[in-house]
């Protein structure tokens, strides 16, 4: 093989997919462009281990009953500590404080909680393993790599709804990506872990039944985030007042609370007695429709809706080609996004059969997460520990599904780069870990096909010892850009 035709294989699976892994680049070196389209038509299942996880609204009342239990133990307990002591301190004749109250009431809870683990961190813990690994696992990577995109997109924060991250990303991301944008936007607006994350759950209109009785207010959280960061973008024409309609709209999108209802607890549902009655005039376009159904229109609309799809079309080619991508690459795949009515499938042929996509030079930093990937399966490894793997991501600032806010994780160079340094950390302890089964100049010739700088290959050679040689190629601009 040539290697202009290995390097442009190294190309496609690093900038498209998760890195190259052993006898990766071979696989694809004859037609790197139609490997990754053939991903897009016939993308890989997801492990079947993923049958066995709990559902969001499953996992939502698991924890939800845990905490109920654990709440009934140290009350309980406080009560019967409070009891003795009372018992004690009229024995003594003296009077009870409320300071060794606050004390009993504290080592109640921790009690408690030891008698009643929080189920949520293994849940957490299993979908990340699960997740990883089939990054790990996959060929090229790509369609991997559109979920990571379009769940950072749509994120929510496992810091606030921990039980439900991993699901939703199953549930509301990974089957649409290859589909409609209607109906992933749909699928995560709708979700309750999005409703929940983004504050939406007791919004209420101010004449719906709910607010005339109770005067509580409106949330615009949903509405402002959707419009803002998941459809038009940031300066696309709409107003405060459209932000208003909107979050009006979307009143009555809540969950059914998990101590109502034990079998259905954690799913959508739509409260009409939250919503806000009547029509609502948004981009100057009136939606007269009723209940649940209004929202909806308006989300087909915002789906097709023509500042959409330059915004996405702007954030995918960020994302994957340049941190300032070129303009006509942007203007081809929005216009692609338009012609099929928001089909994403098409939107990611346009991206790879673009010759922008492939002259851009390898100079976007890889994230966090991206480069981690990148370098486990260099070493050929399959399979993580859960822990040290989610506690590496957080030590390199890009904890999973722990966006710092509803932007998501930032994309360009200028939000990692300091970061380097606690990359370097990870390289070290990753290669002393592996340098007893990994041989750096294996990774270089058989997994990488020799696509290094004569430099690299140098400081290899250099290198005092397996560890520094290995932690050096993990450390390369090979490694780090794509």
């Amino acid at each position: 093989m040539s290697s202009s035709a290995k390097a442009d294989a190294a190309l496609a699976l690093h900038r498209f997919g998760m890195g190259p892994r052993p006898g990766s680049i071979e696989k694809i070196v004859s037609d790197p462009r139609g490997a990754l389209l053939a991903e897009l038509d016939n993308p890989p299942p997801y492990p079947a281990a993923a049958a066995t996880l709990p559902s969001s609204a499953k996992a939502f009342r698991t924890v939800a009953d845990a905490n109920a239990r654990r709440q009934a133990k140290a009350t309980l307990a406080t009560r019967a500590e409070a009891e003795a002591k009372k018992q004690q301190m009229a024995a003594a004749g003296t009077a009870m404080t409320e300071g060794p109250a606050t004390a009993m009431s504290e080592t109640a809870s921790k009690a408690a909680a030891e008698a009643v683990p929080d189920p949520g961190r293994p849940i957490y813990l299993e979908e990340a393993k699960l997740r990883t690994e089939a990054a790990l696992a996959a060929d090229i990577g790509f369609t991997e790599r559109l979920v990571w995109f379009w769940s950072n997109h749509f994120c929510i924060s496992a810091d606030k709804i921990r039980s439900m991250s991993g699901a939703y990303e199953r549930e509301a991301i990974r089957p649409h990506v290859l589909g409609s944008f209607a109906d992933l936007l749909l699928a995560a607006e709708n979700h309750p872990a999005m409703l929940f994350y983004l504050d939406n759950l007791g919004s209420m209109g101010a004449n719906s039944i709910a607010g005339i009785n109770r005067s509580r207010g409106l949330n615009e959280n949903l509405a402002r985030e959707t419009l803002e960061l998941h459809t038009l973008g940031v300066r696309a024409g709409y107003t405060q007042d459209d932000v208003i309609a909107f979050a009006n709209v979307l009143t009555g999108w809540t969950l059914v609370p998990p101590g109502d209802n034990p079998e259905h607890g954690g799913e959508f549902s739509f409260n009409p007695r939250l919503h806000e009655p009547g029509a609502q005039k948004i981009l100057g376009k009136s939606y007269e429709q009723e209940g649940v159904e209004q929202g909806r229109a308006v989300l087909r609309d915002l789906a097709a809706h023509p500042a959409t799809a330059t915004h996405l079309a702007t954030r995918l080619a960020t994302h994957f080609i340049a941190d300032t991508p070129p303009p006509a690459l942007v203007e081809r795949m929005a216009k692609t996004f338009l012609d099929s009515s928001g089909d994403l499938k098409e939107v990611a042929k346009t991206m790879v059969s673009a010759p922008e996509s492939w002259s851009e030079p390898p100079g976007k930093l890889k994230r966090p997460g991206e480069w981690v990937v990148s370098i486990v399966r260099a070493a050929g490894i399959t399979q993580v520990d859960a822990k040290r793997y989610t506690g590496g991501q957080a030590l390199l600032g890009e904890p999973l599904w722990r966006p710092p806010s509803p932007k998501g994780f930032p994309d360009d160079e200028g939000s990692w780069i300091d970061g380097m340094g606690r990359r370097l950390d990870i390289a070290n302890n990753f290669a002393e870990r592996i340098a007893g089964r990994a041989d750096p100049e294996d990774i270089v010739e058989n997994v990488l096909c020799g696509c290094v700088s004569a430099e690299l290959r140098q400081a290899i050679g250099r290198a005092e010892s397996r560890q520094q040689a290995l932690a050096l190629l993990f450390m390369s601009t090979e490694f780090q850009r794509r």
